[in-house]
């Protein structure tokens, strides 16, 4: 049995200044808030992932151990922000602090159910700003310096120019074939199969 494969392109896109940041409104309304998840929680963590990744196929840390989760979550520098939509979780942004200034927008989406809303421009504009002044309220890392992400095609159709509106360019881009898989939904069996 041979197993298909899809061509995955991943845009690499960065900020090497706070002033490259161009932010988005809020959200007509005071319904959101966005909260910095202070207690790293696997659970919640690994909630947050799979209902943002469900029908864009992030299925690279759904077969990790809560120890994993533990871990990454853990690691000195890392911070989960969180948009709540009248109390429900919306969306999360996830900071990874790494060596001489960098952070990485690890993770960054909405529920689905939340998109389209105007919230995802404000939760990222927000998040790139935390990114900017993590050593702030982290001393024990080098200020920030520089701030980066990727996506790929396989992204919703909006990720790249929301990027690019919040002061991000690109600076690599790579092309490779990847195994294809279906989209794992929040739970299995949430999608109807094709």
């Amino acid at each position: 049995m041979s197993s298909s494969t899809v061509t995955v392109t991943t845009w690499s896109l960065e900020q090497t200044a706070p002033s490259d940041l161009r932010p988005a409104a809020a959200p007509p309304g005071d319904d959101v808030r966005i909260v910095r998840a202070e207690v790293p929680s696997p659970e919640f963590s690994r909630f947050l992932y799979a209902s943002v990744g469900a029908d864009i196929k992030w299925v690279d840390r759904l077969g990790w151990t809560y120890a994993q989760w533990a871990e990454q979550i853990g690691r000195p520098g890392s911070e989960t922000w969180v948009a709540y939509d009248r109390g429900t979780p919306a969306g999360f942004v996830e900071l990874a602090a790494q060596d001489d200034g960098v952070v990485e927008i690890a993770y960054f989406g909405l529920i689905p159910a939340f998109r389209g809303r105007r919230i995802g421009g404000h939760l990222l504009s927000y998040g790139i700003a935390r990114a900017w002044d993590l050593a702030e309220r982290r001393p024990e890392l080098t200020p920030t310096k520089r701030v980066w992400l990727h996506t790929c095609s396989l992204d919703g159709e909006h990720a790249m120019a929301n990027y690019e509106r919040r002061g991000f360019r690109l600076f690599r881009t790579e092309t490779a074939e990847q195994p294809e898989v279906a989209s794992p939904g929040p739970w299995p069996g949430a999608f109807p199969s094709a």
